[in-house]
């Protein structure tokens, strides 16, 4: 599997990409992708031993930047084409991060390159996405950054 170098742009969320400010989703910057098409999943893995979904899209067409402000529908045209799916708070697309006050969460985001376009319907959970991503990842990238309140 080949590396897949994944940029955020940033070490601590600023607010317009968490909860208290816009909640959009950031831009993801990707360097030596070779890929036809993209996955992406954003984790807040604060408890141990638990992986907590935020944001699962799919069917990203190759572009060395994905572009920030997802809306929050299962299939979109616009910034991007993209698949979404419902994240574990159940609802579909991005949820960005909102620690207690006083503590700090390192949120995970997980890039794959797929071969092929998923058999998966809009708006399916995070595990549907990772079986119907079973064959057919070609690359892989993460990267982190922390919130705080």
């Amino acid at each position: 599997m080949e590396k897949l170098t994944v940029i955020l742009g940033f070490l601590e969320f600023p607010p317009t990409h968490t909860r208290d400010g816009g909640n959009i989703s950031p831009q993801i910057r990707l360097l030596n992708l070779k890929s036809p098409y993209l996955a992406v999943f954003a984790y807040n893995p604060y408890e141990p031993g638990c992986s907590f979904c935020t944001w699962v899209a799919w069917d990203i067409p190759p572009v060395d930047i994905i572009p920030a402000g997802f809306p929050d529908d299962a299939e979109i045209e616009s910034p991007i084409h993209a698949k979404q799916g419902r994240n574990d708070y159940g609802d579909i697309g991005y949820r960005g991060p909102a620690p207690e006050p006083g503590e700090s969460h390192r949120y995970l985001f997980k890039v794959y390159g797929l071969g092929s376009v998923l058999d998966v319907p809009p708006g399916s959970d995070p595990h549907a996405v990772i079986e119907a991503m079973k064959g057919h990842v070609l690359q892989f990238g993460h990267t982190q950054a922390l919130s705080q309140r």
